[in-house]
């Protein structure tokens, strides 16, 4: 068989727009439409792909949203997590100036003041952590906790991060504050949970709300900093340095339930003088006393500006279930991914001068038939990407490109299945790099090539022992809805950290010859040109 030259796979793209054009999720793509004397014919073949469960302590987690809780499944085991997170200080923040009068009648009435706040004191000062979404037991019994951390986050992002880095737990100053919880709250009546406000907008915000102590935390850690040291508050890296560290969120009784948690915020209650416009002097009311209003103000809250990081802690049970060979799990959060190994040398071999036009790779998921109340479902999305570039993939926030990454979502109603169409340039772009290696080095090595051994190099070198292995990994994807096209945009692609799995069909179990027993098939429709 003669070697295929490399200029047929890099031709990929061309050649499938160019001369079938049409529709790339299907297998005959319009060659009828070519002319015999063309001498071309258009082929159909498979190849086998070896699965395998692929377990991750941990996984990037870029996110502004916090999980905590802890949740048991009967297959999986259990998984806890709770999260760390700065308070982000605006620029040029300030807090209420104290009223003053400025000026005064020949009668000692005031004709002009500065400042609304009626005394230089906080009236109360509380940690909320505010959150609308949650899986499992919404009237499972909770407990939450806040620690105050004492040293400043780091930039690492991934989901084994060690709290008690951050802070001391063993020091019970720390501790802000204990609460219990229930993911709905039976103490909050209908007609306030369904308030809304002139624009439809819910008024009423769930959250667990931790009281703190007004005049130690408020006013000494707050307040008379800021008075003493205002320039602590000129943005958020001073602040968190200077000021407060920020805090670790865990759920310490309880089991069935995990928050999602948009935001945390420290809120200040302070008292104010109703002014007059004009001269800035208190108002009165009719029996001479000073006319007063309350108003409570977030002033530090987390935002995608500052550090936000999760923690995910799995039984070993995960372990086992990834061990298993008759099949492949995908699992989130930060559990378990399918590893495909890619036939590239044998669609090498085997397609001598060949073009390929589309190549579909599809992964089934046996239905999850769960009798548990709270069962977890498969992840609606995925990403397929090469193993080599899982963590540059995510720490630099990059999106699908459809040549080395791409992404589908879960056909639930159908067929079971997450299919990739066509990742023909996926396959081009892997086969052209590893033949341009050997290239390279066959010409460096000259009369003394061993090809054998750069082969056995290439397969076991950390560098490239990788090249054809991809990935399958739950995601979450946000898009551009203001996009005017049909088709939203992708605008990021996260690792899914909400709880679900999928049990695919394949896995590496060997019968009695040594050989798969259920390998995937990758389906490639080519081009064969035909010399006359």
């Amino acid at each position: 068989m003669r070697a295929m030259k490399v200029k047929h796979i890099g031709m990929l793209l061309l050649a499938g727009l160019a001369i079938f054009g049409c529709d790339d999720t299907t297998g005959t793509l319009g060659v009828g439409m070519l002319p015999e004397s063309d001498g071309m014919s258009a082929h159909t073949t498979t190849f086998d792909v070896t699965t395998r469960s692929f377990v991750v302590d941990s996984v990037f987690a870029k996110t502004s949203t916090g999980y905590v809780g802890k949740f048991s499944d009967p297959d999986f085991g259990y998984y806890e997590t709770s999260f760390l997170t700065e308070l982000n200080c605006t620029e040029n923040f300030s807090l209420p100036e104290v009223y003053k009068i400025t000026a005064q009648d020949s009668n000692g009435n005031p004709t002009k003041a500065t400042g609304t706040m009626a005394g230089d004191s906080v009236v109360s000062v509380q940690l909320s952590v505010f959150y609308t979404k949650w899986f499992g037991d919404s009237l499972n019994a909770c407990r939450m906790s806040v620690y105050e951390l004492d040293k400043k986050l780091d930039k690492n992002r991934y989901t084994n991060i060690n709290p008690e880095m951050y802070y001391n737990k063993n020091n019970p100053k720390s501790l802000l504050g204990r609460k219990a919880y229930s993911a709905h709250d039976t103490s909050i009546p209908d007609s306030v949970r369904k308030a809304k406000d002139s624009n439809g907008s819910p008024l009423f915000y769930p959250n667990v709300t931790f009281p703190l102590d007004k005049k130690t935390f408020g006013e000494e850690r707050i307040l008379k900093v800021y008075r003493k040291h205002p320039e602590y508050f000129k943005d958020a890296t001073t602040f968190i340095n200077k000021v407060f560290k920020g805090v670790y969120i865990k759920s310490d009784y309880g089991d069935g339930t995990i928050l999602y948690v948009d935001h945390v915020a420290l809120r200040m209650q302070f008292r104010f003088h109703h002014v007059n416009d004009t001269t800035g002097v208190a108002l009165k009311k009719k029996d001479g006393t000073d006319s007063l209003f309350y108003s409570t103000r977030t002033v530090f809250a987390s935002t995608k500006e500052v550090v936000q990081a999760n923690q995910f802690l799995n039984s070993d049970l995960i372990k086992e279930k990834a061990a298993e060979t008759a099949h492949t799990y995908i699992k989130s959060p930060a559990g378990i991914f399918t590893e495909a190994t890619m036939p590239y040398d044998e669609i090498y071999s085997k397609l001598s001068n060949d073009t390929l036009n589309a190549v579909k790779l599809t992964f089934t998921n046996y239905n999850i038939n769960s009798n548990y109340k709270y069962s977890m479902s498969a992840p609606t999305d995925v990403l397929l990407i090469r193993k080599q570039d899982l963590k540059s993939f995510f720490e630099k926030n990059k999106i699908r490109d459809n040549v080395t990454s791409f992404t589908v979502s879960h056909n639930a109603f159908a067929t079971n299945q997450y299919v990739f169409s066509n990742i023909a340039r996926l396959v081009t772009t892997c086969i052209n790099e590893k033949q341009s290696a050997k290239k390279a080095a066959k010409e460096k090595a000259g009369t003394s090539w061993d090809e054998a051994k750069w082969e056995n190099d290439w397969n076991h070198n950390e560098a490239t022992k990788d090249w054809d292995k991809v990935l399958l990994i739950p995601v979450s994807i946000t898009y551009d809805n203001s996009s005017s096209s049909n088709s939203n945009s992708i605008t990021g692609i996260e690792n899914d950290l909400k709880p679900g799995y999928a049990k695919l069909k394949g896995g590496p179990e060997k019968n009695a010859n040594g050989q798969v027993k259920s390998p995937l098939k990758i389906e490639i429709t080519y081009t064969s040109f035909n010399k006359k």
